[in-house]
């Protein structure tokens, strides 16, 4: 994986997973900061019987901003999908820089009546009472990424399974392990914001799958999606730990630095796991000339199938392929795990 030249440029990042639903994105942009939405790769679903035009609506986004990476891919993903329908009208507006910010702008979003509202919130605790306005309101919400908390503050919520990532991160970890006779190992793990519940429940997920092995994290470090933190928590993880057989880090971009630290470190002794499917993340394990032998996913393409779910509530209109009249109240999605033998088929959909 490439090394930034000024870490402290990374911002916040959390990571994705791929879904397919309706007439759904397949991918997600790279890391491109501007506003070329190029990159986005869309599914027009010239062969589902829901992409045929419908009734006109108007979807209000909202998404913290982000120069790079997982969040920047959010929105230009959800741009491009609503770009690829004649009946979306497609409205955004600035989450700002807190909880507190975002709140003032999608109250803003309201009084303008939008059909359905997606949201992917600061914090999905604290924007909670905005989604049961909302709904209140007569406007679905869409709840993307970062859980609201009580399930009458959205009509759908789309989020990546976090417990999915330990599970499928862990049980690489077991395998390799297993393989190489080893029965005691030393497992490091960094982990990303402790205060959200994503975190939290990745790192759960990761220890109750290793325990089922008899394993468990010698040392965890918190770092803060970043890469300049990821090296940080990195650095003294390594220093807690002379020896070490693995180490799980939940984010690709946040492992920019960790992979930093680890070469400046010269440590060789160990295999990492990443998190979310960044695309240098995967052209890093293809070209296994690092400790980086995998990644699982959470991809932002999320965002596109949100997209396409919202136009559908906003229609009145259902899944084609589902049986229920209704699209459905919670998608989880799955989280794959990227090895050296099946990069190529997920390096189109790296961010």
């Amino acid at each position: 994986m490439r090394r930034l030249p000024d870490l402290s440029r990374r911002r916040l990042l959390i990571g994705g997973a791929a879904l397919g639903a309706g007439a759904v994105l397949t991918g997600c942009t790279s890391n491109d900061s501007g506003d070329d939405d190029n990159n986005a790769q869309v599914n027009t679903g010239n062969n589902n019987a829901n992409a045929a035009p419908g009734k006109q609506v108007t979807i209000g986004f909202s998404a913290p901003a982000a120069d790079h990476g997982w969040i920047a891919a959010i929105t230009n993903n959800a741009k491009a999908q609503a770009g690829t329908y004649s009946d979306v009208e497609f409205k955004t507006v600035e989450a700002g820089a807190d909880a507190a910010a975002q709140r003032a702008a999608l109250q803003t979003l309201v009084s303008q009546k939008p059909d359905v509202i997606v949201l992917l919130p600061h914090d999905g605790k604290e924007l909670n009472a905005f989604g049961l306005e909302a709904m209140q309101a007569g406007i679905p919400v869409v709840n993307l990424d970062r859980a609201f908390p009580d399930a009458k503050a959205y009509r759908l919520q789309i989020k990546g399974d976090n417990y999915g990532m330990g599970v499928s991160a862990a049980t690489y970890i077991i395998t390799q392990l297993k393989a190489k006779n080893v029965s005691a190992p030393v497992i490091g793990e960094i982990a990303g914001m402790d205060e959200l519940e994503l975190t939290q429940e990745r790192s759960k997920g990761f220890a109750d799958t290793l325990a089922q092995a008899g394993f468990r994290v010698a040392n965890r470090r918190a770092a803060r999606f970043t890469a300049d933190s990821g090296q940080q928590e990195a650095a003294s993880l390594l220093q807690a730990l002379p020896k070490m057989d693995a180490v799980w880090n939940h984010d690709d971009d946040q492992g920019i630095g960790v992979l930093a630290a680890i070469s400046q470190a010269n440590r060789k002794e160990f295999i990492m796991i990443g998190g979310a499917g960044s695309k240098a993340a995967i052209e890093a394990i293809q070209a296994d000339n690092s400790v980086l032998k995998a990644t699982v996913t959470y991809s932002p393409s999320m965002a596109s199938s949100a997209i396409s779910l919202a136009r559908l509530i906003g229609q009145g209109r259902g899944m084609s392929d589902l049986v229920e009249l209704q699209v459905p109240k919670e998608i989880t999605l799955a989280s794959e795990t990227i090895t050296k033998e099946n990069a190529a088929n997920y390096l189109k959909l790296g961010f």
